[in-house]
């Protein structure tokens, strides 16, 4: 088994989660990815992934390794036996929020395959922060504010945290002019033990912003945004959600927008990429195809929202 091999059957333990899956994946035994990696470890001069038979783990130096491992296979692909120079190829991993990634990113990434269909791509929907060296992804769409610096970025644009609550429900309950209104309030949570939550709010005084958090008992918890969103629009309580969440419901009459003048900041919408990555054709090209279409989702967001 030569090098490349063994770095193919290493990612795709990682990405598998067992050496089994990565050896049917590539019509190698367990055995033999175990070898492959015993391989790889030798040459590197230490222990790069810890195997049990529950799970695998990456070391330190496995992270590195696991980092380099994808770019040069990821280079290997997209170069292909007969790709023309200026060609875009290859396999492209990326990340983002689970709803966002529904209803914003899938679409433009639709649009992207059509008009290369040299290029495969792997995606990856979570609610977490994502660690791309760690899980060799190549790029994030990420909702937050940045921390960390080795990573490139391109703005975006910007989501907001609202309070929404559907006309039937402040017909019946009326509506709260202030944060501290809500103690009073039906409020549904995203979780699905229904504990406390601390909202953040945002009171203006004099020239200054004071940071104001108000407590939560929720009358309904649930663990998915879309969820509450929809319990919301039905009339059960208030919400708390992003603003790409919510935007065609207050645009088209189903929710309202609700202490507007406490909102903190606005979160900023960035895509990341490790430096590296960018400089590969299928990468930078998806860069090149999800900035101007997120910037043009957004602000359309934003324009719902204000009416």
């Amino acid at each position: 088994m030569d090098r490349l091999d063994a770095m193919r059957l290493f990612v795709s333990a990682v990405e598998d989660g067992s050496l089994a899956a990565a050896g049917r994946r590539h019509g190698h035994s367990p055995a033999a990815v175990t070898r492959a990696i015993t391989m790889l470890e030798r040459d590197a001069g230490e222990t790069l992934l810890l195997r049990s038979t529950r799970r695998l783990r990456l070391t330190p130096l496995g992270e590195r390794h696991l980092a380099t491992y994808a770019a040069v296979l990821a280079a290997m692909e997209e170069i292909g036996p007969d790709a023309p120079a200026q060609a875009v190829r290859g396999t492209v991993t990326l990340t983002a929020p689970e709803l966002f990634g529904r209803r914003a990113v899938m679409p433009l990434l639709d649009a992207f395959l059509d008009a290369h269909p040299d290029v495969r791509a792997r995606v990856v929907l979570r609610n977490r922060l994502v660690n791309l060296v760690e899980e060799g992804l190549d790029l994030a769409v990420r909702l937050a504010p940045l921390r960390d610096t080795s990573l490139k970025a391109v703005r975006v644009g910007e989501v907001r945290t609202l309070i929404c609550a559907a006309p039937r429900y402040l017909r019946a309950r009326g509506t709260p002019a202030t944060p501290a209104d809500l103690a009073q309030h039906a409020c549904i949570g995203l979780n699905a033990a229904g504990d406390a939550e601390l909202w953040s709010f945002a009171t203006l005084t004099g020239a200054a912003r004071r940071q104001q958090s108000v407590r939560i008992t929720p009358r309904l918890g649930v663990d998915n945004a879309a969820a509450a969103i929809e319990a919301a629009q039905r009339g059960l309580g208030i919400v708390r959600a992003r603003s790409y969440q919510v935007a065609d419901a207050i645009a088209d009459g189903r929710l309202h927008r609700l202490l507007r003048q406490h909102e903190g900041a606005p979160s900023p919408v960035n895509l990341l990429f490790p430096h590296e990555r960018a400089g590969r054709r299928a990468v930078r090209a998806l860069i090149n195809h999800l900035a101007p279409g997120l910037r043009k989702h957004l602000s359309a967001v934003e324009r719902q929202i204000a009416a």
